[in-house]
């Protein structure tokens, strides 16, 4: 209704005013709701029903709580919703009604393909299907030994590797090319690296042997180990190296066979003092030793002549023939694993 400029303004909407006979819910209309029911002609008898919007409505009955059906007098409730037929899509809601979705407990086929749940839970990936962003954790049993390769040398054969030698002696060179050189994805841990990951607080091993660099060569070994059952668990053969004294048990193979597993080849590469002492000379940082201290270490890693291990004395050999010579011992180790 509009009133004219300058005319008084009618009175306001408040209990007592307003036109008589219109409930106050009318006086103040709401979002617009369903039309009214129409109302049938009372029964001989019975009481008349109260209409949706109040028009109508009779007080309750005595004992009867307002708002609940008379005794003997169900209340009315809606419908509940149908899904949608199959191969037509859900209405698209009104401009004041939320979103209609599945029912419960049952996506849509295009929600299911896109989030890859169906209502109860993610989806499982296929079983013998190679599922983007799947890795396999490492097998709880150790690292068997694995088959003879039916081609020359190590073939296409998945194996977990550990080259020992002294400092100098080119096994992390070594060990690297052939890794690279195989055809067949192979790894290369390095226990010295592993050790170099803790920044702040590494035990330098120039400081001296103690507890604490004990504890470090410790965990990096394990790291290595659970490395390695890593990439095998995937199919990707991985070699490792690390300077195995065989007169120390805390730094023996039984670490590495207890981390690995019986599966684990081991091959000592051992050159001569001379060759030793020049390569350490080239070295820079934490992996320079004191001549001494390199003498030392290779008079005690000539305790693993005659302990059935295979060794490689590459004083002569340049990396490329130290690498292919090692193939070469590893096919022979798989054909006939040494007692270790």
């Amino acid at each position: 209704m509009q009133h004219p400029v300058g005319a008084p303004l009618p009175p306001p909407q408040g209990p007592g005013n307003g036109l008589p006979g219109r409930p106050p819910q009318d006086r103040h209309p709401g979002p617009a709701g369903p039309p009214p029911i129409p109302q049938q002609p009372p029964v001989a008898g019975q009481e008349p029903q109260p209409s949706a919007h109040g028009h109508g409505a009779q007080p309750p009955a005595p004992g009867q709580a307002p708002g609940f059906p008379a005794p003997g007098h169900p209340a009315q409730l809606p419908a509940p919703a149908q899904p949608p037929a199959p191969g037509h899509a859900p209405p698209p809601p009104a401009p004041t009604q939320a979103p209609q979705g599945p029912a419960q407990g049952h996506a849509s086929q295009p929600q299911a393909q896109l989030y890859g749940w169906g209502g109860t839970g993610p989806t499982p990936p296929p079983s013998g299907g190679q599922v983007t962003g799947h890795v396999q954790l490492p097998p709880g049993g150790p690292v068997p030994l694995p088959a003879p390769p039916a081609e020359p040398g190590t073939g296409s054969a998945t194996l977990a590797v550990l080259l020992i030698g002294p400092a100098g002696a080119g096994k992390t060179t070594v060990a690297r090319l052939w890794a690279a050189r195989r055809r067949v994805p192979t790894a290369h841990v390095s226990l010295d690296d592993v050790r170099e990951w803790v920044c702040s607080g590494f035990a330098d091993p120039q400081a001296g042997w103690n507890d604490h660099s004990e504890a470090q060569y410790r965990l990096a070994r394990r790291t290595c180990g659970f490395a390695a059952r890593n990439f095998l668990a995937n199919g990707i053969s991985c070699i490792l190296d690390d300077a195995v004294f065989p007169d120390r048990p805390v730094v023996g193979l039984g670490g590495w066979k207890r981390h690995v597993g019986p599966g684990l080849l081991p091959v000592v590469l051992l050159p001569g003092l001379e060759v030793v002492l020049e390569r350490n000379a080239a070295r820079s940082g934490n992996r320079r030793l004191s001549d001494e201290e390199v003498a030392r270490i290779h008079g005690r890693m000539a305790g693993w002549y005659g302990s059935g291990l295979p060794i490689i004395d590459n004083s002569t050999y340049d990396v490329e023939t130290t690498a292919r010579v090692l193939d070469d011992v590893l096919a022979r180790s798989i054909a006939s694993p040494p007692a270790w």
